[in-house]
């Protein structure tokens, strides 16, 4: 059963022009919850300010075909290519960071943890949605 709310264009809820903003703001009391549980309230307080601005930049940002291709309710076929390689560009980023890491960790007489694991499940998830997709197509 699909949920969807009831709206003029008919897209679900996630791809209403609120839900990146309120996503953020949520996103924003997690930080603030688990800084204030660590004791540290005031970078608690640091992080929920960095994602409130972003909540209000892809809010009140809707004039901006960047902004909303990224908060949700501008997305067609074309900003789906877009975010699939942008995606792939960030994936291929970090597996590189975490493996230099890991690297850079053995080189200098550690175990390497925890970027070996980092590593080993980004492999795993690869291997799996490759053979996932082929199955698929």
């Amino acid at each position: 059963m699909q949920m969807e709310i009831d709206r003029p264009s008919g897209r679900p809820f996630w791809r209403s022009r609120w839900w990146m903003p309120l996503f953020s703001l949520g996103l924003g009391a997690f930080v603030f919850a688990a800084f204030a549980i660590g004791g540290r309230t005031g970078d608690g307080l640091r992080g929920f300010a960095v994602m409130a601005a972003l909540a209000a930049l892809l809010y009140f940002g809707g004039r901006s075909d960047t902004l909303r291709g990224l908060g949700g309710p501008g997305r067609d076929e074309r900003w789906a290519a877009i975010d699939l390689r942008a995606s792939a560009v960030a994936g291929f980023v970090l597996i590189t960071v975490v493996l230099g890491a890991w690297l850079w960790e053995v080189a200098n007489g550690d175990d390497g943890s925890p970027y070996v694991q980092v590593a080993a499940v980004a492999g795993v998830a690869y291997i799996a949605a490759v053979a996932f997709l082929r199955l698929r197509s």
